[in-house]
């Protein structure tokens, strides 16, 4: 499974809406700090990823959250 994929289905549970485009806006979603910090938590839990704060912050999109996501895996050894 892509990156993107993993990323879509946490934010589709935590926003609770069966789907979202890989361009739909966090804040527009109506996502707000709970949110965030439960996205944050489950990046951990289900994707061995630690995301800070303000990489959530910088990148809205489950594309560009997913974009960061990767680059921190080919960059990790």
């Amino acid at each position: 499974m892509m990156i993107a994929d993993s990323v879509r289905a946490i934010w589709c549970r935590e926003f609770q809406r069966e789907e979202i485009s890989v361009d739909d806006d966090f804040f527009a979603l109506g996502g707000n700090s709970l949110i965030m910090i439960r996205i944050q938590g489950a990046f951990i839990e289900e994707l061995g990823v630690e995301v800070p704060m303000d990489q959530l912050f910088l990148n809205t999109t489950v594309a560009s959250i997913s974009a960061y996501i990767e680059s921190l895996r080919t960059v990790a050894p």
